[in-house]
């Protein structure tokens, strides 16, 4: 076939097709977005062969207004409606409940039902029930739940959004009425990002949960994405900070900052419960005013009155801003009905000078139990030598170390007095303090009228003391609950069998082992192993004196056994390459 005979083939396959069009019926109808109607076009070659899909007309566009209506209805759910078409008992949103139910109940066991708690804005559903009403009845109401969290997730329910829409073409005809049309929603970031915390009243605050002010929550300026401040941060429950942040400012305009004044962080009021009407006022407690050159100085309580807002001074060609807020410290007292009682305040104010521009600010928050007297500790985390080892018993398998309210007397020995009777000094112990090797010894007088059985009670009884320990802790601040991590006391008796002899413990000596722990810069002290030892000695049973003179002693010493430090060295890097197999063809 020549190139001459091409053209007449396409030509013929051209009538082929359309005959095979002419006998399907009516051409295909094509639809054009933006016209009101459809018109028959005749079909050409180039639509035929393209693969693209007809278009679907655009659904219209929202108009700007409120958002629509939650897909998941609260009010609808109901986790504790368990019996279908029945009333369970104390499940306030079964529907199946009447008021004649209601009245009998005697709390509600869902109070609140919520969806997503990363939501920033929902619809939350209180459920109580006032009993003072006769007869009792049910109270529903329908809250707007507001999370200030940054992290919190906005929702829309716009299903549209959901998938992807054909872009619209745009012509002549529908130019104009696209230009009027909003795009999507038209948001209010005043509505959308609230200060108010609108969260369902509750009797105490939680972990966790937002200190509440009368108009706000208690805002803690920290970092987020950057090191500067970011002031909207709320302050939560129990949750102990100390953050540092940069903030940019113009010296000139200092005193129009808010952020930099002590009235800033004075004047809130934190609401003593959430939704409650009491308020608790933040107290100033100190303040130490320090200069340039680094030094200072602790205002007195008659002066603090007379602190004035933060301004601008000029020595010579240099702008300084003065009083401005360096650091903030809340100190918080909370009740154990968590309600807080008492908002302490301490600042440091200090001048400011352009040398210091970006400031570096300082803000920690912390909380204090009333009537709750801080656990001194043996070291934090490593033992500090001198202070006790802190030590305990386990009553039983799965429950935490008990320990005694006297830090001194957890692991004791004996206490030598000057005159030398055990019994005269018994129940007077030695703490076993850490870094101290110590030995300590009395003597013990006995009858001939007293059995073995019972000497040998009573001399274990002085040797070991009253209640000792089982575990001792690895570091001087472990906690209780952590059993896992406290190492066992290895209590081992050594005895010496002679025939007709009586065994008779005469010594309690305790090895504590211990290593250094952690970076060679600040290495922490850490107990690794215990071991006590009660070495018994044999006396003849019979004797011819009436009376009997035993020396008897205990004795504690601190090993260590830290492995020296090696400065270690990265292994040279070895080049593991392999030739190809022809790599020298055609030579070899």
């Amino acid at each position: 076939m020549g190139p001459r005979a091409l053209p007449r083939l396409l030509l013929v396959l051209l009538d082929c097709w359309a005959s095979v069009s002419a006998q399907a019926g009516t051409p295909p109808v094509i639809t054009t977005e933006g016209l009101n109607s459809t018109k028959p076009v005749p079909t050409t070659l180039r639509s035929v062969i393209s693969s693209k899909p007809p278009e679907i007309p655009r659904a219209s566009r929202p108009f700007s207004g409120p958002r629509p209506a939650p897909v998941t209805d609260v009010a609808a759910l109901c986790v504790c409606d368990l019996s279908p078409a029945q009333c369970d008992v104390n499940c306030c949103c079964d529907p199946d409940c009447s008021s004649v139910d209601f009245s009998v109940f005697s709390a509600c066991s869902i109070p609140v039902v919520t969806g997503d708690s990363h939501f920033c804005s929902q619809k939350a559903a209180v459920y109580s029930l006032n009993f003072t009403a006769d007869p009792p009845q049910r109270v529903f109401k329908l809250v707007d739940q507001i999370n200030p969290s940054i992290f919190c997730v906005h929702i829309t329910n716009y299903k549209p959004a959901l998938s992807f829409i054909n872009p619209e073409v745009t012509d002549e005809s529908s130019f104009d009425k696209l230009m009027k049309a909003p795009d999507g929603f038209s948001l209010n970031a005043e509505s959308d990002v609230s200060t108010r915390l609108d969260a369902p009243q509750t009797a105490k605050y939680e972990y966790g949960v937002p200190l509440q002010t009368s108009d706000s929550f208690l805002r803690f300026p920290s970092p987020l994405t950057s090191s500067l401040c970011t002031d909207n941060n709320p302050a939560a429950f129990l949750v102990n900070q100390a953050v540092k942040c940069t903030r940019r400012i113009n010296l000139e305009h200092c005193e129009e900052m808010e952020t930099l004044s002590m009235a800033y962080y004075s004047s809130p009021k934190i609401l003593r419960v959430p939704g409650s009407g009491i308020e608790v006022p933040i107290m100033v407690q100190s303040i130490v005013i320090r200069s340039l050159n680094k030094t200072l100085t602790r205002l007195e309580d008659t002066e603090i009155l007379r602190v004035s807002k933060q301004g601008v001074v000029e020595a010579g060609h240099i702008k300084i801003c003065t009083n401005v807020v360096l650091e903030v410290t809340y100190s918080l007292t909370y009740t154990d009905a968590g309600e807080v009682i008492k908002a302490d305040l301490f600042l440091l104010l200090g001048a400011v000078s352009s040398a210091m521009v970006p400031l570096q600010q300082k803000f920690e928050i912390y909380f204090i139990q009333q009537n709750a007297k801080p656990v001194p500790l043996s070291g934090n985390p490593g033992y500090v030598v001198g202070l006790p080892l802190v030590a305990g018993f386990q009553p039983q398998k799965g429950s935490g170390i008990i320990q005694t309210t006297n830090r001194y007397g957890q692991l004791t020995l004996l206490r030598s007095t000057t005159e030398q009777d055990c019994l005269a000094a018994e129940g007077i112990r030695a703490p076993v303090l850490f870094g101290y090797n110590m030995q300590s010894g009395c003597k013990l007088r006995l009858t001939k009228a007293l059995t073995c059985r019972l000497v040998a009670q009573k001399m274990k009884s002085l040797l070991k003391g009253q209640g000792f320990p089982d575990y001792v802790a690895p570091f001087g601040n472990s906690q209780a609950q952590d059993v896992l991590d406290w190492v066992p006391i290895y209590f081992i008796t050594q005895t010496s069998h002679v025939k007709d002899s009586c065994q008779l413990p005469v010594a309690l000596t305790v090895e504590v082992k211990w290593t250094k722990y952690g970076s060679l810069l600040n290495p922490q002290a850490k107990i690794v192993n215990v071991t006590a030892r009660l070495i018994s000695s044999s006396f003849p049973e019979t004797n011819s004196g009436n009376e009997r003179t035993i020396l008897i002693s205990t004795a504690v010493t601190f090993v260590d056994v830290s492995a020296p430090a090696e400065a270690g060295f990265r292994a040279r890097p070895t080049i593991n390459a392999r030739l190809p197999f022809n790599f020298f063809f055609p030579f070899v």
